[in-house]
Protein backbone atom coordinates (compact mmCIF):
# COMPACT_ATOMS: atom_id res chain seq x y z
CA UNK A 1 0.00 0.00 0.00
CA UNK A 2 1.47 3.11 -1.31
CA UNK A 3 0.24 6.31 0.92
CA UNK A 4 -0.09 9.78 -0.93
CA UNK A 5 1.82 12.81 0.69
CA UNK A 6 0.02 15.44 -0.54
CA UNK A 7 -3.37 14.69 1.07
CA UNK A 8 -1.61 13.24 4.17
CA UNK A 9 0.36 16.88 4.28
CA UNK A 10 -2.95 18.85 3.16
CA UNK A 11 -5.12 17.22 5.64
CA UNK A 12 -2.67 17.93 8.54
CA UNK A 13 -2.30 21.23 7.25
CA UNK A 14 -6.50 21.90 7.22
CA UNK A 15 -6.54 20.28 10.43
CA UNK A 16 -4.17 22.40 12.11
CA UNK A 17 -5.75 25.37 10.84
CA UNK A 18 -9.19 24.53 11.55
CA UNK A 19 -7.86 23.18 15.20
CA UNK A 20 -5.45 26.52 16.37
CA UNK A 21 -8.35 28.85 14.29
CA UNK A 22 -10.86 27.91 16.88
CA UNK A 23 -8.92 27.85 19.64
CA UNK A 24 -7.74 31.68 18.89
CA UNK A 25 -11.53 32.62 17.98
CA UNK A 26 -12.77 30.78 21.28
CA UNK A 27 -10.39 32.54 23.22
CA UNK A 28 -10.52 35.91 21.89
CA UNK A 29 -14.51 35.91 21.01
CA UNK A 30 -15.69 33.86 24.59
CA UNK A 31 -13.01 35.54 27.10
CA UNK A 32 -11.30 38.33 26.09
CA UNK A 33 -13.89 40.64 24.00
CA UNK A 34 -16.12 40.29 27.19
CA UNK A 35 -13.91 40.30 29.45
CA UNK A 36 -12.05 43.64 27.83
CA UNK A 37 -15.91 44.91 27.87
CA UNK A 38 -16.31 44.96 31.72
CA UNK A 39 -13.12 45.98 32.47
CA UNK A 40 -13.81 49.54 30.08
CA UNK A 41 -17.12 49.93 31.10
CA UNK A 42 -15.74 50.67 34.52
CA UNK A 43 -16.38 54.31 35.31
CA UNK A 44 -12.46 54.51 36.70
CA UNK A 45 -10.73 53.15 33.59
CA UNK A 46 -9.68 55.42 31.01
CA UNK A 47 -7.50 52.75 29.21
CA UNK A 48 -7.15 48.70 30.04
CA UNK A 49 -5.69 45.38 27.96
CA UNK A 50 -6.08 42.04 28.87
CA UNK A 51 -4.14 38.66 28.85
CA UNK A 52 -5.66 35.47 29.97
CA UNK A 53 -3.35 32.85 30.58
CA UNK A 54 -4.16 29.09 31.47
CA UNK A 55 -3.35 30.15 35.24
CA UNK A 56 -3.57 34.26 35.70
CA UNK A 57 -5.55 36.56 34.04
CA UNK A 58 -3.35 39.99 33.80
CA UNK A 59 -5.34 43.69 32.89
CA UNK A 60 -3.56 46.42 32.51
CA UNK A 61 -5.08 49.38 32.81
CA UNK A 62 -4.68 53.42 33.40
CA UNK A 63 -6.91 54.51 35.77
CA UNK A 64 -8.65 57.97 35.70
CA UNK A 65 -7.17 60.54 38.23
CA UNK A 66 -10.50 60.17 40.55
CA UNK A 67 -10.23 56.08 40.59
CA UNK A 68 -11.01 53.86 43.15
CA UNK A 69 -9.04 50.74 42.22
CA UNK A 70 -10.48 48.71 44.79
CA UNK A 71 -13.85 49.94 42.93
CA UNK A 72 -12.41 48.83 39.80
CA UNK A 73 -10.96 45.52 41.04
CA UNK A 74 -14.08 44.66 43.08
CA UNK A 75 -16.46 45.17 40.13
CA UNK A 76 -13.94 43.15 37.44
CA UNK A 77 -13.87 40.12 39.91
CA UNK A 78 -17.12 40.36 40.44
CA UNK A 79 -18.66 40.91 36.84
CA UNK A 80 -16.08 38.87 34.94
CA UNK A 81 -16.50 35.90 37.44
CA UNK A 82 -17.45 33.27 35.01
CA UNK A 83 -14.75 34.50 32.84
CA UNK A 84 -11.81 34.48 35.05
CA UNK A 85 -12.91 31.59 37.07
CA UNK A 86 -10.22 29.87 39.17
CA UNK A 87 -7.29 32.34 37.30
CA UNK A 88 -5.21 34.92 39.88
CA UNK A 89 -6.05 38.26 38.67
CA UNK A 90 -3.25 40.75 38.16
CA UNK A 91 -3.88 44.30 38.24
CA UNK A 92 -1.11 46.35 36.65
CA UNK A 93 -1.71 49.95 36.80
CA UNK A 94 -0.23 52.84 34.67
CA UNK A 95 -0.15 55.86 36.17
CA UNK A 96 1.19 59.35 35.30
CA UNK A 97 3.82 59.09 38.78
CA UNK A 98 6.94 61.60 38.75
CA UNK A 99 10.29 61.74 39.79
CA UNK A 100 8.84 63.63 43.00
CA UNK A 101 6.36 61.47 43.39
CA UNK A 102 8.52 58.37 43.43
CA UNK A 103 11.28 59.79 45.33
CA UNK A 104 8.28 60.60 48.29
CA UNK A 105 6.94 56.87 48.14
CA UNK A 106 10.73 55.39 48.05
CA UNK A 107 10.69 58.04 51.76
CA UNK A 108 7.30 56.21 53.14
CA UNK A 109 8.30 52.72 51.76
CA UNK A 110 9.97 51.53 54.73
CA UNK A 111 7.07 52.51 57.47
CA UNK A 112 4.56 50.94 54.96
CA UNK A 113 6.56 47.60 54.40
CA UNK A 114 6.91 47.79 58.20
CA UNK A 115 3.35 48.07 58.74
CA UNK A 116 2.42 45.31 56.25
CA UNK A 117 4.73 42.95 57.59
CA UNK A 118 3.33 43.38 60.59
CA UNK A 119 0.06 43.26 59.57
CA UNK A 120 -1.12 46.79 61.16
CA UNK A 121 -2.83 48.27 58.00
CA UNK A 122 -3.84 50.72 60.23
CA UNK A 123 -0.97 52.50 60.66
CA UNK A 124 -0.62 52.76 56.86
CA UNK A 125 -2.46 55.89 56.42
CA UNK A 126 -1.22 57.51 59.83
CA UNK A 127 2.33 56.39 58.20
CA UNK A 128 1.69 58.26 55.27
CA UNK A 129 -0.14 61.01 56.41
CA UNK A 130 3.12 61.78 58.72
CA UNK A 131 5.56 62.04 55.87
CA UNK A 132 3.54 64.20 53.01
CA UNK A 133 5.07 67.26 55.46
CA UNK A 134 7.80 66.75 52.82
CA UNK A 135 5.98 67.14 49.74
CA UNK A 136 3.45 70.04 50.06
CA UNK A 137 0.29 69.94 47.89
CA UNK A 138 0.13 66.00 48.09
CA UNK A 139 -3.15 64.51 49.17
CA UNK A 140 -2.64 60.54 49.47
CA UNK A 141 -5.56 58.14 50.12
CA UNK A 142 -5.79 54.99 51.32
CA UNK A 143 -8.22 52.06 50.62
CA UNK A 144 -8.24 47.64 51.91
CA UNK A 145 -10.40 44.95 51.00
CA UNK A 146 -9.24 41.50 51.23
CA UNK A 147 -6.45 40.85 48.87
CA UNK A 148 -4.83 44.60 48.69
CA UNK A 149 -4.02 48.02 50.78
CA UNK A 150 -5.09 50.15 47.70
CA UNK A 151 -2.89 53.63 47.47
CA UNK A 152 -2.92 56.48 45.46
CA UNK A 153 -1.06 59.55 45.88
CA UNK A 154 -1.81 62.87 43.73
CA UNK A 155 0.41 66.40 43.62
CA UNK A 156 -2.89 67.69 41.80
CA UNK A 157 -2.03 66.71 37.94
CA UNK A 158 0.09 63.61 38.80
CA UNK A 159 -0.94 60.50 39.65
CA UNK A 160 0.66 57.41 41.45
CA UNK A 161 -1.06 53.99 42.12
CA UNK A 162 0.13 51.14 44.65
CA UNK A 163 -1.60 48.30 45.21
CA UNK A 164 0.06 46.16 48.23
CA UNK A 165 -0.69 42.54 48.61
CA UNK A 166 -1.93 41.74 51.95
CA UNK A 167 -0.51 37.96 51.59
CA UNK A 168 2.98 38.55 50.65
CA UNK A 169 4.11 35.42 48.28
CA UNK A 170 5.80 32.20 49.64
CA UNK A 171 9.29 32.73 49.61
CA UNK A 172 11.67 29.43 50.23
CA UNK A 173 14.05 26.70 48.67
CA UNK A 174 11.97 24.32 50.90
CA UNK A 175 9.17 22.13 48.87
CA UNK A 176 7.48 21.56 52.08
CA UNK A 177 7.39 25.37 52.83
Amino acid sequence: MKLRLLPIVTSVIVSSAVLFGGWFLYDSLAMENPLSRIVQEQAGVDHSQISIGSSKVTIEITPKPDASLREIYKSITEQGGSIIGNREVELVVKDTSTPELDRWWSDALFDVAEAMESKRYAAIPMALEAKKAAFPGLQVTTEMDERYVYVHMTDGTNHKFKLLPRTSPKMGVWPNE
